[in-house]
């Protein structure tokens, strides 16, 4: 594995696990952010996030964009508007992220056909969309049965779901509503943010957004001690989003959830692109941290 570049941080400091190895999945770099004044005497709350190489240093990523969300998580701390919390970093695995993102039980869901189907589109001309077997159980395992131990044991951290978090977005978003749904036991909240609910990049004669919405009536999590956040905009490939966030809501409503555990918000003229989630990921982050 290449030596990532260093990751420059406006607040707090980073620390690199480099290359962390796994039984389930590949080795990946995970970078830990830990907030100013850590550690303080106290257990702090955790946030893991996907795409953990786009999260603070847009100088160091494949667009030159990020999520900036250490100056975010930073801010709220100081303010006292959240608990004092880390956030895990899990680098995705390049071409093989759309395997082991995608939510393995809803896929598995769809006839033989259309999983041979999918496994037939292109990314583009040089690559297959998956250019592996679906692997987002094996994501997981990695995550509950690997990485948190070792977070838990390392970190000054509370271990309960109450204070665990998982977020993401795009396929991100859709891994963490998976891993909630899939380990409501150890995770608390999720915050999903332009989730890919097509899957693919068509909307029409997509089989796709009802296998998860039919996935969500059967495991979403008890919805007194959970909480989920969605939002997406309306432009380029969030502009396929609105009409499945609308249905994907009336689930959460008929499970349970309420203005107290659940939040969708829609963010008109937004893009899908980093630099817009790193202007509203303080609202996940306070609503789901919030002391």
């Amino acid at each position: 594995m290449a030596k990532a570049q260093e990751i420059k941080v406006s607040s707090g400091k980073i620390q690199r696990l480099e290359g962390f190895l796994s039984e389930y999945v590949d080795g990946r770099n995970v970078d830990i952010w830990l907030p100013d004044g850590y550690p303080s005497g106290e257990k702090y709350s955790v946030l893991y996030m996907n795409d953990g190489q786009s999260l603070f240093d847009p100088s160091t990523t494949w667009n030159q964009q990020a999520w900036s969300i250490d100056k975010a998580a930073g801010k709220l701390i100081s303010e006292n508007k959240t608990q004092k919390f880390i956030i895990v970093g899990i680098w995705n695995n390049g071409a093989k992220r759309h395997s082991e993102y995608f939510p393995q039980k809803p896929f598995e869901s769809l006839p033989q056909k259309t999983q041979d189907s999918l496994f037939a589109i292109g990314k583009d001309q040089k690559q297959p969309l998956f250019v592996d077997k679906i692997n987002s159980d094996n994501y997981l395992k990695f995550l509950v049965n690997e990485l948190k131990p070792f977070i838990d044991k390392t970190f000054s951290v509370r271990t309960d779901a109450e204070h665990t978090f998982i977020g993401g977005s795009s396929m991100g978003g859709l891994i963490s509503l998976y891993a909630i749904c899939e380990y409501p036991a150890v995770f608390g909240g999720a915050a999903c943010l332009s989730t890919h609910w097509p899957g693919i990049f068509v909307v029409e004669n997509n089989p796709i957004p009802e296998a998860f919405f039919n996935y969500m009536k059967m495991h979403l999590p008890y919805p007194k001690n959970h909480k989920i956040y969605f939002d997406c905009g309306d432009q380029a490939l969030d502009a396929l989003y609105p009409p499945l966030q609308k249905k994907a809501d009336l689930i959460m409503k008929e499970k349970g959830f309420t203005a107290q555990n659940f939040i969708s918000k829609l963010f008109p003229g937004k893009d899908h692109s980093e630099n817009t989630w790193a202007e509203r990921v303080n609202i996940p982050l306070e609503f789901l941290l919030k002391k």
